[in-house]
């Protein structure tokens, strides 16, 4: 008996535009306006098929290893050091990035949170709120770390 129903609006040639197309740097919703779909259409395809939702996943890691590679080639050569600065800005933000200065990181936190539990336990004359203050203190920064 044949099947019922509406035929897979990707075929076999469109998936491999997509996945052509995202193996190049392109975002899914480039990839379904090049073959005439919904952003939808791609994601509801790859549900229902694992093979499909892993060669989306190895395409679009694709281009992110090209262009990681294109850096390290180009940061082998001392005229092209900005490449590791680049790469390394983006790989550890937290070590090279630049850094705003509104920006609270958990190690300032960690240190006007200190500052301030040392003000409560000067100031704050009852020993059980002292301790609860100071462990709603500790899991604010507990929290803050996590994220």
């Amino acid at each position: 008996m044949p099947k019922r129903g509406r035929p897979p609006v990707l075929d076999q040639e469109k998936r491999r535009d997509i996945l052509t197309i995202l193996t190049v740097g392109c975002s899914r919703r480039t990839a379904a306006r090049y073959v005439d779909c919904a952003p939808s259409t791609i994601r509801n395809t790859a549900e229902r098929d694992a093979e499909f939702t892993e060669k989306l996943a190895k395409a679009e890691n694709s281009s992110e290893v090209m262009h990681l590679r294109n850096i390290n080639a180009a940061a082998k050569d001392p005229r092209y050091w900005r490449a590791s600065a680049w790469a390394l800005e983006r790989l550890r933000p937290e070590f090279y990035g630049s850094r705003n200065p509104e920006i609270v990181t958990p190690d300032r936190l960690a240190e006007l949170l200190a500052q301030v539990a040392e003000t409560i336990v000067a100031e704050v004359p009852v020993d059980r709120y002292r301790k609860n203050i100071l462990k709603i203190l500790e899991e604010v920064l507990r929290e803050f770390r996590e994220k």
